[in-house]
């Protein structure tokens, strides 16, 4: 199981980090060791200061795939569900001032969180989902899978012209505006339109 993400899908979050936009999406890949396991707690990492949450609606694909034409993408999954991918920024910027990969910034240990999956027949549509991060019973962050650069099919279609798609792997599909940093005893869960799909302590 490999995890697949995907950076700068969203216009404001590449403004509030003052970033390019992208012409074609821009990748990157957690190890199957980044997941956060179920009922556990996110640790912040001695080696960072600023760890920041990114909600994300992710996708886990069902059936074996490789360069897949984005008009078949909807039969590689059938559910869909929202995670965080935990950002080291001030390693990830020292990374990026060097020209260097982001991995350690995006990739350590529990850096994925993966919330329960709903099958995708709940929905009308995947082109207009609202979804939020609360921090502590307060909303930090909420976007809509209309305001995506790239939508969800268009990404599996992407990134399976370089790596084939497996049973199980997940995809993020990128992060709105209002990432921020995280702190012991914040509580952060994640909402997909009125379902609340993850609960995690931070220590």
């Amino acid at each position: 199981m490999k995890i697949i993400c995907i950076g700068r899908n969203y216009t404001e979050h590449i403004a509030e980090l003052q970033n390019e936009r992208p012409t074609e999406p821009v990748v990157f890949l957690k190890p199957d060791s980044a997941v956060l396991l179920k009922q556990h707690p996110f640790v912040i990492p001695e080696f960072s200061d600023d760890i920041h949450h990114e909600i994300e609606i992710i996708v886990r694909i069902n059936k074996v795939g490789k360069y897949i034409d984005a008009k078949f993408a909807h039969k590689y999954y059938d559910e869909i569900s929202v995670g965080i991918d935990f950002t080291a920024r001030d390693l990830q910027q020292k990374l990026k001032d060097k020209g260097l990969p982001w991995e350690k910034a995006k990739a350590f240990d529990g850096s994925a969180v993966i919330g329960d999956f709903i099958s995708i027949k709940v929905f009308n549509s995947l082109e207009n989902l609202k979804f939020e991060l609360t921090n502590n019973g307060e909303t930090v962050q909420k976007g809509n899978t209309a305001n995506m650069l790239w939508k969800i099919d268009e990404l599996i279609a992407y990134v399976s012209q370089y790596f084939t798609l497996k049973i199980g792997d997940i995809i993020f599909t990128g992060t709105p505006a209002g990432v921020a940093k995280v702190n012991s005893n914040d509580v952060l869960e994640g909402f997909l339109e009125e379902n609340k799909l993850f609960r995690i302590q931070v220590k």
